[in-house]
């Protein structure tokens, strides 16, 4: 009897030890994967946030000793201290609105119809996708191309229709517009490839089932594709509203922040005053306070997705 009770405690015990192992093992493979991303991200964004608050405090020129000054850059920005803070903020939102629900409903659109099984269709996945791996200084001059009011394609081909485009670049509404659908183009292939694989996801049954019960096209759609679709647009919308928040390639390139100020946006206005005008305290304090505001949108929208967003 004491044989058989040592024999199974020890039974137990090697069970117990390799369930360990294997968990050990698990958690040593699933590190190696993050750990260059994780390494990474604490090295070249988590670390450089110390120095920069810190800057934030001072004046500095970047060269010499940064000299103390408590909250003065921030006063500075708060108050109106900088002209141009507030309209670079609001021409952000401006381009967050347009710019995440016009991609990310234009990937959706893409998605589905590469979700159909049509020859060729890998092909023009690949097509698609190839705006986001394409350099986006060679983007901006194509585009600034395309838009030129003169000998722009895009005027050309509304003339062939009787139709006087504007000068896209050259005035404040269509400025903003022609930077918006730019950059929607970059990121339609990324939301297509992201969104297509959420319908691959997507039991057939249910759909299978909701044709039989009798929904039709856009019932299934509604009621099956966009709440198990709802997780990848909600992952989409955060990495939007932050990448919207930090555009500044393409409004180099192609506006230089005009006409005027019309798309002057916040990194602009950061880029600026740090780099070109040498305020590397005053552009630490703009950094810091981007950092909280990107923070507090995207706390927001953890918050409403529970009210929309569907796990399975």
């Amino acid at each position: 009897m004491a044989l058989t009770q040592s024999t199974g405690g020890h039974t137990q015990r090697t069970a117990t030890s390799a369930r360990r192992n294997r968990k050990m093992r698990a958690a040593v493979r699933g590190w190696l994967f993050v750990g260059p991303v994780v390494l990474g991200t604490f090295l070249f964004n988590v670390l450089p946030l110390i120095p920069t608050f810190y800057f934030s405090f001072t004046r500095w020129n970047g060269l010499g000793d940064p000299s103390w000054t408590g909250l003065d850059n921030y006063t500075r920005a708060l108050s109106g201290g900088d002209d141009v803070f507030y309209t670079s903020l609001k021409n952000t939102f401006v381009y967050t609105i347009g710019y995440v629900p016009l991609g990310i409903a234009i990937g959706l659109v893409l998605a589905l119809l590469a979700n159909r099984p049509l020859p060729g269709m890998p092909f023009f996945r690949a097509l698609f996708f190839l705006p986001m791996v394409t350099s986006l200084v060679a983007v901006g001059i194509v585009w600034r191309w395309i838009y030129n009011d003169r000998f722009g394609a895009l005027n050309w081909g509304l003339g062939e229709l009787g139709i006087d485009g504007p000068r896209w670049l050259g005035e404040p509404n269509p400025a903003m517009f022609a930077v918006i659908m730019t950059g929607v183009w970059t990121s339609m292939g990324y939301n297509m490839i992201i969104l297509h694989a959420g319908l691959q996801s997507i039991p057939q049954d249910l759909l299978d089932a909701a044709s039989v019960d009798g929904a039709g096209a856009w019932s299934r759609f509604r009621n099956v594709t966009l709440p198990f679709l709802s997780p990848t647009i909600f992952f989409l919308s955060i990495l939007a509203v932050i990448g919207s928040f930090q555009v500044f390639a393409l409004i180099l390139i192609m506006t230089g922040g005009g006409p005027g100020s019309a798309t002057y946006v916040y990194i602009f206005n950061l880029w600026e005053q740090a780099f070109q005008l040498r305020n590397m305290g005053y552009g630490s304090a703009l950094a810091v306070m981007l950092f909280f505001v990107i923070a507090a949108i995207t706390a927001f929208q953890w918050r409403m997705s529970k009210h929309w967003v569907f796990y399975q």
